[in-house]
């Protein structure tokens, strides 16, 4: 019987277990794919990574988006655009900066990503997304991955047609489908028939994403779909124990200390990362996810999601550490 604690194969690469954090964009930095590689995630995809930035030498692209921590390989660098020739020179940078896989996001529903002809517009120009995944792959010279959603419209099966193509003509080594249309963005149920069908048709691992918002939804989804993988992705932010809980390392809900040692570990990679004052502000976004986990009514989350910097929001954790430890509402 199938477990989320196999092993498996991709790329190559031997990953130790079902569980993979999806590629968040503008949150899936090394410490944030670190820490669910910490708390039992088998493997982690980057933030999306702008194909042009990393080819015209963007310092931000490659010093911010392109770094990796020793203790997250193997790791899978996700790259978007519509360029092939652009795409293949970014795969090469991608390597030469530590990626182990290169995965290519061809199912971003985001107005700006599409309109410049990336992400979930490459649904309806498939000559360009198989070019796209060939030029990645001879460029980088690793295995190619590729993200997909099963179409742009309702009742549309263009990622399914397209994920053929894929491997026959790109040699894809696995794909991950998010079995919503590109128009749902993230709203309504996710087709997990639709993705087991996918399974089926493959040869290649296939990674479901989508709707994986409670442990049972991600259990369900593995074994509804006989998908390789399950892809957690906001689901786990601020609560990187469910990869533990859904791996059997853990029962229940961590304490109230842990997801204030947790937060703080956080505070200080984002600080070594970004500088004290980029921090600040880079955490903001981050700091409700915790407050959820705690159990934190609004009030009393509001020095902590408002706090102005770093320095105030270690305030707030050290008066919340004194109070009385009680379990915390995931």
């Amino acid at each position: 019987m199938r477990s989320l604690t196999d092993p498996w194969t991709l790329g190559g690469h031997r990953i130790p277990n079902r569980l993979v954090l999806a590629p968040l964009a503008g949150i899936g930095n090394w410490f944030v794919r670190l820490q669910a590689r910490r708390h039992g995630a088998g493997l982690a995809f980057s933030e999306m990574v702008s194909s042009f930035g990393l080819k015209y030498g963007d310092r931000r692209t490659l010093s911010e988006f392109l770094r990796i921590h020793p203790d997250e390989h193997p790791v899978a660098i996700q790259l978007f655009g519509h360029d092939p020739e652009v795409m293949g020179i970014a795969a090469g940078i991608a390597a030469e900066h530590g990626a182990d896989l290169i995965d290519i996001n061809m199912g971003c529903p985001v107005r700006k990503v599409c309109k410049t002809g990336a992400g979930a517009s490459l649904l309806d120009e498939p000559d360009r997304a198989v070019a796209l995944a060939r030029a990645a792959r001879d460029g980088g010279g690793l295995p190619v991955t590729v993200k997909l959603r099963s179409g742009q419209r309702p009742g549309e099966r263009t990622g399914i047609e397209l994920a053929r193509r894929l491997r026959d003509e790109a040699g894809v080594a696995g794909v991950s489908l998010h079995p919503r249309h590109a128009s749902q963005q993230h709203s309504g149920d996710p087709d997990y028939d639709l993705a087991a069908e996918l399974v089926e048709a493959l040869d290649i691992p296939v990674i479901v994403s989508g709707g994986l918002s409670s442990d049972e939804r991600a259990i369900e989804a593995f074994e509804r779909t006989g998908a390789e993988a399950v892809m957690l992705a906001r689901g786990s932010l601020g609560n990187p124990w469910r990869f533990e809980r859904l791996l059997g390392i853990r029962d229940g809900d961590p304490t109230r200390a842990e997801v204030i040692e947790e937060l703080r570990w956080v505070i200080v990679c984002a600080e070594e990362h970004l500088g004290t004052e980029r921090a600040g502000r880079y955490l903001r976004k981050f700091y409700p996810w915790y407050a959820e986990t705690l159990g934190l009514r609004k009030k009393a989350a509001l020095p902590l999601v408002t706090a102005a910097d770093t320095a105030s929001a270690r305030a707030f954790l050290d008066l919340l550490s004194r109070e009385p430890a009680t379990p915390t509402a995931a």
